[in-house]
């Protein structure tokens, strides 16, 4: 079994915000592969179902972002995952450009606090992780302010896109093809004009 898991801040005012494309691919996956909700529970929001043929849970956390990683170690303790092999974790990166997604098999958190967080309660950064990407911050902006902005008219449907392929590299990392996902995906960019 898998658990893939999107980070975002829960409540309406973060909905539509560049921190929370973790939540929106989450969404995008549970309409495309209708997995039924089983509730609340392990301080998230959590659904169990199939996706390629993979048992999965999908879940986005409702401790606000930075203490994502509660809830990440109560699911993986839970159902007794191996966080290298069996979490999958999809976030916002403001180092690629809206429409990018990059994957990787580990790492650091790169100053993403929710990363850092699961980094810090899972005690290994040798998970599986999507970075959407939600653009570069602004010469004159506050980086909080930036990630819990909303997307442009424009970025939007880059960011749509790039929540599509996010769910098709998933796919493909579900059946033990990380690397082939990795090669397709983290050079592939939704904006024609790149």
């Amino acid at each position: 079994m898998y658990i893939i898991v999107g980070l975002g801040n829960p409540t309406r005012q973060y909905e539509g915000t560049k921190h929370n494309v973790g939540f929106d691919t989450i969404d995008y996956l549970i309409d495309e592969y209708q997995i039924p909700s089983s509730g609340t529970g392990h301080k998230a929001l959590f659904g169990k179902g199939m996706i390629a043929g993979q048992k999965v849970i999908v879940a986005k956390p409702m401790t606000y972002m930075n203490l994502s990683g509660e809830s990440v170690r109560e699911l993986v303790n839970y159902y007794k995952a191996d966080p290298e092999s069996e979490l999958i974790v999809v976030y916002d990166d403001i180092s690629l450009a809206p429409g990018q997604i990059r994957i990787r098999k580990k790492g650091s958190a790169g100053g993403h606090n929710g990363i850092k967080n699961i980094i810090a309660n899972l005690g290994t950064d040798r998970f599986m992780r999507v970075k959407v990407g939600v653009g570069e911050k602004p010469k004159n902006w506050d980086l909080a302010d930036y990630v819990l902005s909303p997307f442009t008219k424009d970025e939007r449907p880059l960011v749509n896109l790039a929540i599509e392929h996010a769910a098709k590299a998933i796919e493909q990392m579900l059946n033990g093809d990380v690397d082939a996902a990795m090669n397709e995906y983290n050079r592939k960019s939704a904006n024609p004009a790149e």
